[in-house]
């Protein structure tokens, strides 16, 4: 069982408090179907709950919407443990992890247009290039050998191949062509980065990085891969690492690990020539050529529960926090800035799990 699975089994049997101030969530609705300028919220919503959902927030942070698919699309459910959000063109793509199926609609209306509903077994991350779609899936979890990327054919909106890859894609993003796949580990703990050709629909390279590669970015020929390392009930416990790979020769240039086997950071991110991430409530910033790890965080948000913080990004000159509270019950999300000054608060969803701008 993965990280993510687990620490859900651990936080559905326990209650955490959250306390916070919370702006009025009614002030500023959004106008039905004006959903640009601003960020989408993916809701995960519970595991078999059918209840995933997306709030809308305007980058002015004046504007705010919650439930913004089910009020467009009110004979419609949106699907079950929401899991990711893709843009392509003038298109959203939903990922329904417990549904088995990708919802499309309009990105700045949020008018449903099709479903993608055979073909994916596990769905969790999605990417686009040159006219198709990338899935990756863990198949049957009583399979390690089932796992695969799925290939989406845009036009008819159905997967027509499938890339066979090791257990546990999670994180895919695409440069110049090619894909980068982190192997998060599914049921188990990888810690391999796979290389995919899109011409021939393989893997072309493997990369070995540190344990339970979590996120992923690219600036100019260096892959940056946050992997969070091995939890405290796995044996053994491993440190986080930071890895730097040359993506002109596909192998790791230089690894930073954390300074203990109990920190295990997340949601990495590049702004402005500076690599963000997260140490459970904390934020930590640091010059993306530095080759050291800063000791002390830029800031530190309320506490976030046993997962520490669910979702980050930032954007728009500000630091948007995901909050999924006790994991039963609707979420919060907080926006600062730079510097860490809160300058918003909105109750959403349950499990806010990404931030997506539009």
């Amino acid at each position: 069982m993965n990280i993510f699975k687990k620490s859900l089994l651990i936080l559905s049997i326990a209650t955490f408090a959250i306390s916070c101030s919370d702006d009025t969530n009614t002030v500023n609705p959004t106008p039905l179907g004006a959903y640009e300028n601003g960020v989408l919220i993916l809701n995960q919503g519970g595991f078999q709950k059918n209840n995933a959902g997306l709030s809308y927030l305007s980058n002015d942070l004046n504007t705010f919407q919650n439930n913004i698919f089910a009020l467009v699309n009110p004979t419609i459910t949106l699907g079950d443990t929401g899991q990711d959000v893709g843009f392509n063109d003038n298109l959203v793509y939903v990922v329904l992890n417990g549904s088995n199926k990708i919802q499309i609609a309009n990105r700045f209306t949020l008018q449903n247009i099709a479903t993608i509903a055979t073909g994916l077994t596990n769905p969790r991350y999605i990417t686009f290039y040159n006219g198709k779609g990338y899935v990756t899936c863990w198949g049957n979890a009583a399979n390690t050998t089932d796992d695969y990327v799925a290939v989406l054919n845009l036009t008819t909106n159905v997967v027509s191949s499938t890339i066979p890859v090791a257990e546990g894609p999670e994180r895919i993003l695409q440069n110049n062509g090619k894909l980068y796949v982190a192997h998060k580990g599914g049921y188990g703990y990888g810690n391999t980065i796979s290389v995919i050709n899109t011409t021939t629909n393989a893997v072309s390279a493997t990369i070995t990085v540190g344990d339970v590669p979590e996120s992923m970015r690219v600036v100019g020929q260096t892959l940056y891969v946050l992997c969070s390392g091995r939890p405290s009930f796995a044996i053994p416990q491993t440190a986080g690492q930071l890895n730097k790979v040359d993506l002109l020769g596909n192998a790791v240039a230089s690894s930073i690990t954390f300074a203990a086997t109990t920190v295990h950071p997340s949601n990495l991110d590049v702004f402005n020539d500076e690599l963000y991430y997260t140490v459970a409530e904390n934020i930590f910033k640091t010059p993306i050529a530095s080759t050291t790890l800063p000791t002390t965080p830029l800031f530190s948000t309320t506490p976030q529960g046993v997962y520490g913080i669910y979702s980050f990004e930032v954007e728009n000159n500000k630091i948007y926090v995901g909050d999924a509270g006790n994991y039963s019950d609707n979420g919060k999300v907080y926006v600062y800035s730079l510097s860490g000054t809160l300058q918003n608060t909105r109750t959403v969803g349950i499990i806010p799990a990404g931030f997506y701008f539009n």
